[in-house]
């Protein structure tokens, strides 16, 4: 069935301005969070990521997210509850997981059991409000839950139950890694949470947007986004950034490092962003709890070192800043995290934003239908296959 009108005659695409990638095409209002790239400033609901990220939990800014207001002590109270309550995941999802084969990339299996979670819910096709509320709930406390599952599935473990005692932060060290992480630790979990949690109309949460404005189900919409996020150049780059950090070895070999990059056009992974012109405000916050880390014997310190040179040199030869994934790399690593899982790590903190985003889409839906600008022939004519040669 055609998407137009059987009165309207179909545009001319072939005369239409491409706006390569949708780079400055408005395609949506939305009151959740806005980048100003210029300025290097990030906020939520109006509240700016330096506040939250000092100040705020995980708990607390998917309740802002979702509510558009910070909760008062009875609504905290409840939002952590709710979550605390729907970690569990069936046994069906968890033998999905457990039969994965060894060499599938984790996010690949994040996919497709977050897909499956849909399978289990007798609300999945119900477009309610209230409906979409339980199941962003769902969606938010169950893929932390998964992706213990497949950190400790990859490892030969069997996945750990979740604890309704301890926070969203707390409970999901707990899941990885069979025993109560540090304070310090979960700290530092919980202020990645709070960092990753929302960006705008990045690609995966546009890809989201798109699936539910079909009025397809939230589990279809962020089994789309989490298929956006897989890719290197969004989810995957942080995990890319540790290959490299690994790679140069030292903080002597940096400057022949870069240098080498450079002179054959290769991108430096964590450096510059799509949006921002200046600084990550993100990157200062993920650096200090690495640093903490570092500091109370989690990590070699050797990255952070790297890092600082990596800096310097990078402003000297080409004056680009930093972006989100170049310390939550070295953070994640003194976590106890390999690399093929920071891209789940980045989806079970976004799952807020991404929800947050179908609601919205939900409310006030319009079909997101773009066109192509057209570069193909015109007025071929079909020829028998006899007379092809």
């Amino acid at each position: 069935m055609s998407d137009r009108p059987s009165n309207q005659k179909p545009a001319d695409d072939s005369k239409s301005s491409v706006a390569a990638g949708l780079k400055g095409v408005v395609v949506a209002q939305t009151a959740t969070s806005t980048v100003f790239g210029e300025e290097g400033r990030l906020i939520f609901r109006g509240y700016d990521i330096h506040d939250l990220a000092d100040h705020s939990t995980f708990e607390e800014v998917v309740s802002l997210l979702w509510d558009g207001d910070l909760p008062n002590r009875a609504e905290l109270a409840d939002m952590v509850t709710l979550l605390a309550r729907e970690r569990e995941v069936g046994k069906p999802v968890l033998d999905l997981i457990r039969s994965a084969p060894a060499e599938a990339p984790p996010m690949a299996i994040l996919r497709t059991a977050t897909s499956a979670l849909g399978q289990y819910d007798p609300e999945a096709e119900d477009l309610s409000p209230e409906a979409n509320r339980r199941k962003a709930v769902k969606l938010t406390s169950r893929l932390a839950t998964l992706t213990a599952a497949i950190f400790r599935c990859r490892r030969g473990q069997e996945p750990i139950a979740p604890d309704p005692a301890l926070n969203h932060a707390a409970n999901f060290l707990f899941m990885c890694f069979g025993e109560r992480a540090s304070a310090q630790a979960v700290r530092a979990m919980d202020m990645a949470l709070v960092i990753h949690a929302e960006q705008g109309f990045n690609a995966s949460t546009f890809s989201s947007r798109v699936t539910s404005a079909t009025l397809s189900d939230m589990y279809s919409a962020i089994t789309s986004a989490i298929g956006t996020l897989k890719g290197p150049l969004h989810g995957g780059a942080n995990q890319r950034v540790l290959e490299m950090l690994y790679e140069v070895g030292s903080p002597e070999r940096v400057p022949d490092y870069i240098d080498a990059k450079l002179a054959k056009k290769e991108r430096i992974m964590g450096f510059g962003h799509r949006v921002y012109k200046v600084e990550d405000p993100r990157g200062r916050h993920l650096k200090q709890v690495a640093e903490e880390l570092a500091a109370a014997g989690q990590g070699d310190p050797t990255l952070l070192d790297i890092q600082s040179r990596m800096i310097d040199v990078m402003q000297d030869r080409k004056g680009m800043a930093i972006n989100v994934d170049f310390y939550s790399a070295s953070l994640y690593t003194y976590l106890g995290f390999p690399a093929d899982l920071f891209p789940p790590l980045f989806a079970i903190s976004r799952v807020a934003g991404w929800t947050s985003h179908v609601m919205e889409q939900y409310s006030a839906n319009v079909l997101i239908r773009p066109r192509a600008q057209y570069i193909g022939h015109s007025g071929r004519r079909y020829v028998p296959i006899a007379d092809r040669g």
